[in-house]
């Protein structure tokens, strides 16, 4: 019989890898039905992107009333929250398939603290929610004359 050396951290990372399979398979039966056909939530997807002066948020929000779309600024967190609601033109007994998400979102994202949450910009076309929050101008040093 041949000896072996133990390697403990082979037996962690196979753990490891036994371990992310089991979460992973059990979130995806969760998040994906076997027919597709129950609607279920979804969260918008959002690009960020820094200029000199401005720091953009654009999210997808296709399908979203602009009427159902609530954006917020609370302690230096900026919170997007709306509903993309599902469209009853079509019995739901005749859906073959549902992938598009549908419901209530919420995100939230935290701002830095040189920004001017007073002067936030939003606009909403063909989709897309564009966010514009500008920066806050730096405080310059002060001279202090001496008397």
């Amino acid at each position: 019989m041949a000896i072996v050396r133990w390697d403990p951290f082979r037996d962690l990372v196979a753990l490891q890898e036994r371990m992310n399979r089991l979460f992973e398979d059990t979130l995806t039966r969760s998040r994906v039905p076997e027919e597709g056909l129950v609607p279920g939530g979804w969260s918008p997807s959002v690009d960020i992107y820094e200029t000199d002066a401005e720091i953009i948020l654009k999210a997808e929000l296709p399908g979203v009333d602009r009427n159902k779309i609530n954006l917020e600024v609370k302690d230096n967190v900026l919170i997007l929250k709306g509903e993309r609601s599902f469209e009853k033109d079509v019995k739901e007994e005749n859906y073959h398939r549902i992938e598009r998400g549908y419901g209530g979102f919420q995100r939230s994202f935290t701002l830095p603290t040189s920004v001017d949450r007073n002067k936030i910009k939003a606009k909403y076309k063909d989709g897309i929610l564009e966010v514009s929050v500008p920066k806050s101008e730096p405080d310059r040093a002060k001279q202090i004359s001496i008397d």
